[in-house]
């Protein structure tokens, strides 16, 4: 494993923690990431393993994670239209850091979820 050293970042292009937010990050991300790594989904079938989110929203959040080369937008010339997100080759660099995320939030996640409940009720 790579020793960890703080380094001063100018801005957040150059921060590699920075990035690797930027790539994953925000509420929706992770979890598209998640629902993905175990096989392709289409736009509804994801849509309906996140019913919380709007489907702007996970449009805007698929793009983004096309962007950055980490899943690849398939469409099918049919009618209705068909499109399925598979993952490309490089989030196999990103499969750790989730399955780390999962196991964080297996262990934790019932501490900051009561911590969150406590903090609003002050």
């Amino acid at each position: 494993m790579k020793e960890f050293k703080t380094e001063k970042c100018p801005d957040t292009t150059a921060c590699p923690d920075a990035v690797t937010v930027d790539v994953i990050g925000g509420k929706w991300k992770g979890i598209i990431l998640y629902n993905l790594i175990s096989g392709l989904k289409r736009f509804n079938g994801l849509g309906r393993l996140m019913p919380y989110t709007t489907k702007r929203m996970l449009t805007l959040q698929l793009r983004e994670l096309e962007q950055d080369g980490i899943v690849h937008r398939e469409i099918y010339r049919e009618i209705p239209p068909k499109v399925e997100y598979p993952l490309t080759a490089f989030v196999e660099t990103l499969k750790p850091i989730i399955y780390l995320m999962r196991d964080w939030g297996d262990v934790y996640g019932n501490e900051v979820i009561m911590k969150r409940k406590v903090s609003v009720n002050m």
